[in-house]
């Protein structure tokens, strides 16, 4: 498969086979990965002070500024392969 392939059976891992117990600088690290890898660098600009989820994802988004999608992406593959080791598949 290639690197493309490899990334959307990752995101799928993800959302539907990964037990939902990921803690949530795990989430955010995967959130900031995804975003890099489809959209680019950060292009919108940060939430207001009153919106707590949204600042926080726009930060860990800002963080893989400078990254190429394709490093991204293989950065969420490795990472969500861990996420399935450590927190197991639900059945």
């Amino acid at each position: 498969m290639g690197l493309q392939e490899d990334f959307d059976a990752a995101v799928d891992s993800i959302n539907n086979k990964v037990n939902k117990t990921l803690a949530d600088d795990e989430l955010l690290e995967l959130y900031g990965l995804y975003k890099q890898a489809t959209v680019g660098d950060v292009n919108t600009s940060r939430p207001g002070m009153l919106d707590f989820k949204g600042k926080a994802k726009w930060d860990a988004w800002e963080k893989k500024k400078g990254t190429s999608q394709d490093e991204a992406k293989q950065g969420y593959i490795d990472l969500a392969g861990k996420m399935l080791e450590k927190h197991g598949a639900r059945a």
